[in-house]
Parts: C-alpha cells; structure tokens; sequence
C-alpha cells in the first residue's frame, strides 16, 4: 500500500505538468468518484439561458458557455487508490483546452468505514498572463475532497476546499477570490439491473455549490437519468455566485459515457 502511494503521488506530480472538469457531481468536482483503471468518459457539457436577448442587462455576463467536450480516463490499476486524467474541449472559443487530474482512495479503503479522499487538479488552461476574466484560463485549482456515503440510505456528502491562481481567480470588481469551499449531494433512486446483472440506479438527484464570487463560483440541482449504466443525461438549472462574469442562470443538459 506505501509502495503504492508514493508510486502513484509522483504520476500525479509529472501528469499535472502535462495535463475543465474531472470527475463532477453537478457543477462542482466535489465528489470523490474517480474513473476506474482503463475506464475512458466522454462527456458532452451544455450551458444556455432561457432569457430572450434583449431581456439581458449590459451589465450581465454570456447567454451561454462553449460546449464542453470531454474526456477522462482512470490510470492506476488498484482498487485502494486510484487516479484519472482527462482534457476538455470548450468550443467556440480562442484557448479551448483545460486540463485535470485527480487521485484518491474510495471508501472503507483505508480503514472500515473510513470516507473517500480525493486531491486534485482542475481548469490547467493554455491561456497565460493578462488580466483576470479577460480571456486567460490558467486557473490552476487544486482542491481537497472528503465524502461519505450517509447511514439508512440517505445518500452521499462530498465537501471540499479549493484554491487557484490568485491573478486569474478574482470578481468581476478585481478582488482576490481564489480560496473556497464546496459542497455536494447525491442520492439514486430506482435500482435497476441488466441482461448482464450489472446493478445501476435509474435516477440520481444530485445537488452541489462552490463558494466564491469568480469564475467557477455557483451552485446546481438537477436529476441524472440512467440509460444503461454506462450512458446518462443530466438536465437542471446553474445559478453564478457573479452573473457579470458568467452570466444569469443557466441550464445545463450534461451527456456522459464510460467506454
């Protein structure tokens, strides 16, 4: 298990110089699901308004967001710890690529009944320098996760802390708002199994917030419904913490498949 640990801190060490959204609950990373070893996720992320145009203030932020073309795959081969790595394409826009990295340990791994761990890496962008909310995406967010699974089957916890680049993470007036917690919940309904006994919940109710008047600032709900265990489709309203910098709220409808 040591020998482990330390093997797989240092791949997270060398991926993060190599390598936008890991592994999420709704809005947030807050959740310490990690994709499984050799496990690829694609994701097709959508946000707009229902807003007619003209109806918007000078002062609001976009009508929409690039769509969000993901991909994430787990790397480590073991169950007591485990790590993935992924890239997301936002299109349109002039610097698209975002990359994220995360490792940690699910439940009951470290000791019965012990919570999920999880550090990571999120929203690595290519665009450098310039001022905040002005086009640069290095936002470099590393954050700490911790999630339990709660007694008499009333879901799933996740909380965090964060923290980013200070010269990218600020509100639309320029103050500093790189540090900030999140918070997350999901629980699924419905169990279901397939032709080949794999069992899966039909929906999931899933729910998060992140603290913050800055980029990633804002919190979600919304109902996840399971085709097969393996492809989902998300759909529910994203408030923003600072709608001059993202805008009013939106909804999102989010496509996810494990291969």
């Amino acid at each position: 298990m040591n020998n482990k640990i330390c093997f797989a801190f240092v791949l997270f060490l060398f991926s993060t110089a190599l390598l936008a959204t890991p592994s999420t609950t709704y809005w947030s990373p807050a959740v310490i699901d990690v994709q499984p070893f050799n496990v690829w996720h694609f994701g097709v992320d959508n946000y707009f308004i229902v807003k007619k145009p003209s109806s918007l203030k000078p002062t609001d932020g976009p009508s929409s967001f690039p769509t969000d073309l993901q991909v994430t795959v787990g790397v480590l081969p073991w169950e007591d710890i485990q790590m993935e790595v992924g890239i997301d394409a936002m299109y349109p826009s002039n610097d698209p690529y975002m990359f994220h990295a995360k490792i940690g340990t699910p439940e009951n791994s470290i000791f019965a009944g012990s919570p999920g761990i999880n550090i990571g890496i999120f929203n690595v962008g290519t665009k450098t320098g310039g001022a905040a909310n002005a086009g640069r995406t290095d936002y470099d967010i590393v954050d700490f996760i911790v999630g339990k699974t709660l007694p008499c089957n009333l879901g799933r916890l996740h909380a965090a802390y964060y923290v980013g680049n200070r010269a990218a993470l600020r509100s639309s007036s320029g103050d500093s708002q790189n540090m900030g917690f999140m918070i997350a919940y999901d629980k699924g309904f419905f169990t279901t199994t397939d032709k080949l006994g794999n069992e899966y919940k039909r929906i999931v109710f899933a729910g998060d917030y992140i603290s913050g008047k800055n980029y990633i600032g804002g919190g979600g709900f919304g109902l996840y419904y399971y085709f097969t265990k393996d492809i989902s489709l998300l759909a529910g309203p994203v408030w923003m913490n600072d709608t001059s910098i993202n805008g009013p709220m939106k909804i999102t409808t989010q496509l996810d498949i494990n291969l």
